[in-house]
């Protein structure tokens, strides 16, 4: 019988042969202990300003908040849990007592929703127009849904009699839809009224708003919408990597309703809320995570959703305003455009990756790219939406801009910025 040869191994970067090779061979390791780059070698001596799609900036309290670590299973961080479900409750706009945290990014949150409310054979409807309205139809995919997706052009909303046909065709228990599709910065606008068709049809919404809560208005309850998912890294301005989920009683009852338990332990919902709602043990809770998701929902509660609501049209206005001073055109439909992500179209001849490289590496200010669009993305959540942080990122993008041979118009849009916050200072005021 032929036995293979062992591959060589290349070493790893950042790993390197050293005397403590033979002191670990000694001591009967067979593996030595690498030489490694110490982090404040590896990152930039100047932050980056974070300036993309998220994550974004967060507020010193949340990097305080952050740096604690508490009993995942204690008295203090029950207290702290009662107070992140009473804030999320005013941010979702809703009276459901099921406010679930999970440990993972927005797309756990989504999965967790998916998760919990469709098994096989459950037939899902997903409104598609974009990268992570299409994350949903595989995520139900995955999990044995029969799934129907609804596609609308990238850059456009949804058309209602559109949806209501497809509704009485397919008859889905479950419609999923971004309220903000990040990656194409559309912004479905009409979500009470997808909500009112889906009600009518009979079926349960389900509604990813990672970029769009406490940036712009959504009223869970409201309008009728029975699961809103969200990531604490975007428009709540906290860190990656713990998220919430809001869910209405209907929704909470189709998941008591489940014909069997769901197939992700980490992500059944009734186990999650045996640690939400009861301080039981379901796995090692992310507490500091929890910290700063308190604080940035805390910042929120302090500032209050009409201010920030205000504050975030007004920033978003202005930015957008000063894009087309600049000379340069804004992606999407007016109408159907977010103000959380701004889409700009990448003037022909210009590399959307070499923008995004050289704002970083020569201004360092972060923007984002895009999923197959040939436009970049500038964030507008949270901390972003702070007159220095816009007069630095435009002036920034600006610069990129002409250093890559663009004819833009810098000045008159630093002018054009200028005027637009004073007037929506002037309108708060």
């Amino acid at each position: 019988m032929h036995t293979p040869s062992r591959p060589s191994r290349a070493p790893l970067a950042g790993f390197h042969d050293h005397s403590g090779a033979s002191a670990a061979a000694a001591a009967g390791m067979a593996i030595a202990a690498p030489r490694i780059e110490s982090l404040d070698s590896l990152l930039p001596a100047e932050p980056l300003l974070m300036m993309g799609a998220g994550p974004v900036p967060i507020p010193a309290r949340v990097a305080h908040a952050n740096s604690i670590v508490i009993n995942h299973l204690g008295e203090t961080l029950a207290r702290v849990i009662a107070q992140v479900q009473s804030m999320a409750r005013y941010v979702f706009q809703t009276e459901s007592p099921w406010i679930l945290g999970v440990a993972g990014p927005g797309s756990a949150a989504m999965e967790m929703s998916i998760t919990n409310l469709v098994w096989p054979g459950t037939k899902v409807l997903a409104v598609r127009n974009g990268y992570f309205s299409e994350r949903f139809a595989e995520m139900a995919r995955r999990v044995g849904g029969d799934v129907t997706t609804l596609d609308v052009p990238l850059g456009e909303v949804i058309d209602l009699a559109q949806l209501e046909e497809a509704l009485e065709r397919v008859r889905p228990a479950v419609l999923t839809v971004a309220h903000g599709e990040t990656s194409s910065t559309t912004f479905n606008h009409h979500l009470a009224d997808i909500a009112r068709l889906a009600r009518k049809a009979g079926c349960l919404v389900v509604a990813d708003a990672v970029c769009t809560l406490s940036t712009t208005p959504l009223l869970m309850d409201a309008w009728d919408v029975d699961v809103v998912v969200t990531g604490g890294q975007k428009g709540l301005s906290s860190i990656p990597g713990v998220s919430l989920i809001a869910l209405s009683q209907r929704a909470w009852d189709r998941i008591e309703s489940r014909p069997a338990d769901p197939p992700h332990w980490c992500l059944d919902a009734k186990l999650a809320a045996q640690f939400w709602h009861h301080a039981s043990y379901h796995y090692t809770a992310p507490v500091s995570g929890i910290l700063a998701l308190h604080e940035a929902l805390h910042l929120i509660c302090q500032e209050t959703l009409e201010r920030r609501f205000a504050r975030h049209a007004g920033c978003s206005t202005a930015m957008q305003r000063a894009i087309e001073a600049l000379g340069l055109t804004l992606y999407g439909q007016p109408a159907s455009r977010l103000h959380s992500v701004i889409g700009i179209e990448v003037p022909a001849g210009i590399d959307r990756r070499q923008v995004c490289a050289h704002i970083s590496a020569r201004y360092r200010v972060e923007i984002s790219g895009s999923f197959g669009l040939d436009i970049v993305r500038i964030g507008q959540m949270g901390e972003q939406c702070r007159a220095h942080h816009l007069f630095r990122t435009l002036h920034a993008f600006g610069s990129t801009m002409r250093d890559l041979g663009a004819s833009v118009d810098l000045p008159a849009a630093a002018a054009e910025l200028e005027r637009t916050l004073q007037r929506m200072h002037d309108d708060v005021i």
